[in-house]
């Protein structure tokens, strides 16, 4: 769970960036702190979708395991680098070129934006990594998977350690995730059919949008890293 004291101090981080979106940062703090003020219980009191889906994946790996494990095997490797602020540019070709990456942050189209999002973890924070996960699949329909991963994830800031409880959820089509979405304290994200109000999730929408723009002109609009 992140602590208040990350929400006063990162402002601050961000504002002595040589680019000038402070104030789209500053929602991001803001939608970070509406996400960690509640207390979460993990891996205990999970939510009854969750246990809906551990079942249902654990009947998807029981008819075909090998394949499942195959998959698995195959993409949890490079999540990891992503998440681990480690990333090259063979992690994204998990990716299909259209895929998108959503979080209560951000909202990347195409993968370059997904490059851009992930590449800028190591702008603002010292270490991040995922250092507890668990997977379970299910097969939706010939050729498309959904893989969830129940995990929890650790971020340093300026000395202090930051824990986040997440559900990543990724649609999988021939073997190429076509969305990668990513539900801190296992929340849906919000949006236009998820909150009362249409109206109210669109501007949520745009908002990751906006910061998911601003970011990608910030990490020079998905160029890999040199060296």
């Amino acid at each position: 769970m992140l602590d208040a004291m990350t929400f006063v101090l990162l402002p601050h981080y961000l504002s002595k960036l040589p680019y000038p979106p402070l104030s789209t940062y500053r929602l991001a703090v803001k939608k970070i702190s509406e996400f960690s003020m509640e207390k979460v219980n993990y891996p205990e009191g999970k939510r009854d979708f969750m246990k809906e889906a551990e079942c249902m994946g654990k009947e998807a790996c029981e008819s075909n395991p090998t394949e499942m494990k195959r998959l698995a095997d195959d993409i949890m490797p490079h999540l990891l680098n992503l998440y681990g602020s480690c990333a090259t540019s063979g992690d994204f070709e998990i990716y299909h070129v259209d895929a998108s990456f959503e979080d209560p942050l951000m909202c990347a189209h195409g993968v370059k934006q997904i490059k851009s999002a992930f590449y800028s973890l190591s702008k603002v924070f010292s270490e991040s990594r995922i250092v507890e996960y668990s997977v379970t699949e299910k097969v939706i329909s010939s050729g498309k998977q959904e893989i969830l991963i129940d995990n929890k994830q650790q971020y340093k800031f300026l000395g202090r350690n930051i824990d986040m409880i997440s559900l990543i959820r990724l649609s999988v089509e021939d073997g190429k995730v076509v969305r990668h979405e990513d539900w801190w304290d296992k929340k849906p994200l919000r949006n236009r059919e998820t909150v009362k109000l249409p109206f109210v999730g669109r501007m949520m929408e745009l908002t990751r949008r906006g910061s998911m723009l601003a970011t990608h002109a910030l990490m020079g609009f998905g160029k890999d890293p040199t060296g």
